[in-house]
């Protein structure tokens, strides 16, 4: 039974975490450069706007989905239904995933080997800050439902 209180309790939206993480690592290649030989050329970037596309191939019907289906993406606010079609019967966080590649992608594109040396700590804040309490919720929302999906259903891909 879902609680009108109850919510994810993740007060910062997810994106912010990878924006922040992003910008960091921008700053940190001002600040401390490291040669990026590797990231000239078409090559990289090339790779970078595929690796973007297959995010968007996450991202897009994951939040049309949450359209669809009048929940919410505001993860202060308690859910109104428990998404498990589409791209959710392939990955429980595809939005977080979409988000990934994108973070990747961006890295390639703009040749930064900092904001690579970030992604294992942003996979720790996701996995940590976002993911961990979002599961706890939804357990407590969607009891045994919750608990099926997650035995079908990897969390990332």
């Amino acid at each position: 039974m879902i609680h009108s209180k109850d919510n994810p309790g993740v007060l910062i939206p997810p994106p912010l975490f990878y924006a922040a993480l992003f910008f960091a690592s921008l700053f940190l290649q001002r600040r401390f450069p490291i040669h990026k030989e590797f990231f000239h050329g078409s090559p990289a970037r090339i790779t970078g706007v595929i690796i973007i596309m297959a995010g968007m191939i996450f991202n897009v019907p994951a939040l049309r989905q949450f359209i669809k289906t009048k929940n919410t993406v505001v993860t202060i606010k308690p859910a109104s239904s428990l998404q498990t079609n589409g791209i959710y019967s392939v990955c429980r966080n595809p939005m977080y995933t979409g988000l990934l590649f994108i973070y990747l992608g961006l890295a390639l594109i703009f040749g930064n080997w900092w904001t690579l040396i970030l992604l294992p700590v942003l996979c720790l804040v996701i996995h940590y800050l976002i993911i961990l309490p979002e599961e706890k919720y939804l357990t407590r929302a969607f009891g045994t439902s919750y608990s099926d999906y997650r035995k079908r259903v990897r969390r990332w891909i």
